[in-house]
């Protein structure tokens, strides 16, 4: 399509490469130099002047990915592009949204500043920690939800005898989403913790006694909530516990910890590719809600229409 240039960063192929082909438009060329002591120098290999620009990156650890992104978004900026998006599926130090306690950063509002220095004239990413990370940006923010690539999976299931869960307070919002939607009944997993990535208790507030239970989250890093909670609903009488995870961060033991839990399946979109293949891990594809809202985006329709439930 004319006047539309798509770029992916080199840590977001795997998927800007279906979000191209859902798109019906091949990816464009760049390259990336590097000097002997690894600084990076990105080089937009095609024009862009006058063109919709979207760069696909997630920017997950290393933080390099988001350096990456970053000096995209000045190189298209100073080629002349007219409009920079930045799809960023996942997007990273968004768990840090507030201070929580004396002397830490609020990072994510931190990065909404550099992307919004850098160049970029719009924001789409799918599932924010937190909604209101949105009210960081002065510019523009396609906030797509993971609900439309995970209900018609559920919708597949048998979903008899059903009930939703949150592993946390925090996640109450996203779990009563999918309960109300299907008409089920929804608990909460309320967890403490002493640090940060480290549960030390969990209590079930909620009858899950013969039910089988979906746990819904946005993040899955060290999977020690998503291993207690399900431990705790299963000790609470619950026939089976299985989760869907918008970003499988999947850090240090994650992987042998969810082989290990009573989790039966744990599903996941690939907005962060997987490091290691599981048994348990199904992986759901978000490329063709984003390729649709690029092009929503570009044609200045709804974005809100992709939604589930809208």
């Amino acid at each position: 399509m004319a006047n539309v240039k798509l770029f992916s960063g080199s840590a977001t192929e795997y998927l800007a490469e279906p979000i191209a082909d859902f798109y019906g438009y091949g990816l464009s060329k760049w390259d990336l130099h590097r000097f002997s002591d690894g600084e990076m120098q990105p080089e937009i290999l095609e024009s862009v002047r006058g063109q919709f620009v979207f760069l696909i990156q997630s920017t997950f650890a290393p933080a390099e990915n988001l350096l990456e992104l970053l000096l995209m978004i000045d190189s298209v900026k100073r080629a002349s592009g007219d409009y920079i998006t930045a799809v960023i599926p996942y997007f990273g130090y968004a768990r840090q949204d507030r201070k929580d306690k004396a002397r830490v950063p609020i990072s994510a509002k931190l990065i909404a500043d550099i992307l919004e220095a850098a160049g970029a004239n719009r924001i789409m990413t799918m599932d924010f920690h937190a909604d209101q990370i949105q009210g960081f940006f002065k510019i523009p923010v396609d906030h797509l939800q993971s609900d439309a690539i995970f209900i018609p999976v559920l919708e597949k299931m048998d979903l008899s005898n059903l009930v939703f869960a949150s592993p946390d307070v925090g996640g109450v919002k996203r779990a009563r989403k999918f309960a109300s939607y299907f008409g089920c009944e929804m608990v909460i997993c309320d967890k403490y913790r002493k640090k940060a990535n480290e549960v030390a208790g969990m209590t079930v507030i909620g009858e899950v006694d013969g039910k089988n239970v979906m746990l819904v989250d946005d993040i899955v890093d060290t999977a020690g909530t998503l291993s207690k909670a399900a431990k705790a609903l299963i000790d609470k009488g619950a026939n089976s516990v299985s989760a869907m995870t918008t970003h499988a961060v999947l850090s240090g033991k994650a992987y042998d910890i969810i082989e290990e839990s009573v989790l039966s399946e744990l599903y996941v979109s690939d907005t962060i590719p997987l490091k290691r293949k599981s048994d348990k891990i199904k992986v759901i594809s978000c490329a063709k809600i984003f390729a649709k809202a690029i092009r929503n985006t570009h044609e200045h329709r709804s974005i809100s229409a992709l939604f589930v439930g809208e």
